[in-house]
C-alpha cells in the first residue's frame, strides 16, 4: 500500500519521512494551517530529495493558474485538490492531479466514478483535524483507486485490513506537535501499512 505523508514543513521530517518509507511527501500551501510552507521554502526541501519521491502541493479552493504558478516555484509533481467552491478548472492545470472527496455521508462515496481520488473526512476546516470516516461505509465499494486520509495512525491501520485501497495519507496521526513530525510514529505507520 502506497504511504503519503502530508503536511511537511521542514528537511528533516522530510528526510525522516523517506527513511521510514513513505513514497510520497505533502506540501501545504493552504496559507490559514498551521503546516503551511511558502512554495519557496518547499523547493528548498524538494531539490535535497533522493530519487522516486513523489512530491505533493495541497491547495484548497485555488484557480488553476495559482496551481500551477505554485507547483512551479514548489517543483511539485503532483497536486492534490480541495475544490468545495468551483474554482479551479482542472482541464487548465499543468500537472497530474488528485481531487479530495470531503465525504459526510456514505451516499457521498456512491459519487466517486473511477478516477483516482482522495477521500477525506469532512470537517469545517481543512485537514490535519484527525477526524475519521466511517470504514463500514466502503462495504461493497471498489476501493482500488481510493486513497484515505482522516485520522489514520499505526494503530487503526488494521482496520483497513482486506479493503484494498490505493493509498493512505496521514499527517496528525504522526506528529509531534502540529507542523512538526514524529520520526518513531513515521516509521509505525509505514511498518502498519505495508502489513494491511
Amino acid at each position: 500500500m502506497r504511504v503519503k505523508i502530508c503536511g511537511i514543513t521542514n528537511l528533516e521530517d522530510a528526510q525522516d519521512a523517506i527513511k521510514a518509507g513513505a513514497d510520497a511527501l505533502g506540501f501545504v500551501f493552504y496559507e490559514p494551517s498551521p503546516r503551511y510552507i511558502r512554495p519557496v521554502d518547499a523547493r528548498e526541501i524538494v531539490e535535497q530529495l533522493p530519487p522516486f519521491v513523489q512530491t505533493v502541493g495541497l491547495f484548497v479552493n485555488e484557480s488553476s493558474k495559482h496551481i500551477n504558478d505554485k507547483c512551479k516555484v514548489a517543483k511539485m509533481q503532483l497536486a492534490q485538490i480541495i475544490d468545495d467552491e468551483d474554482n479551479t478548472e482542472f482541464d487548465n492545470i499543468d500537472i497530474k492531479y488528485v481531487e479530495v472527496a470531503r465525504v459526510k455521508s456514505k451516499e457521498d462515496l456512491q459519487d466517486l466514478d473511477g478516477k483516482y481520488v482522495l477521500v477525506d473526512a469532512f470537517v469545517d476546516g481543512f485537514g490535519g483535524e484527525g477526524k475519521r470516516i466511517a470504514i463500514d461505509w466502503f462495504e461493497g465499494l471498489d476501493v482500488s483507486r481510493m486513497i484515505i486520509a482522516g485520522g489514520l495512525n499505526s494503530t487503526n491501520l488494521q482496520e483497513l485490513k482486506g479493503h484494498k485501497f490505493f493509498g493512505v495519507d496521514v499527517s496528525s496521526g504522526v506528529e509531534a506537535s502540529k507542523g512538526k513530525k514524529d520520526r518513531t510514529k513515521m516509521m509505525e505507520f509505514v511498518q502498519a501499512a505495508n502489513e494491511i
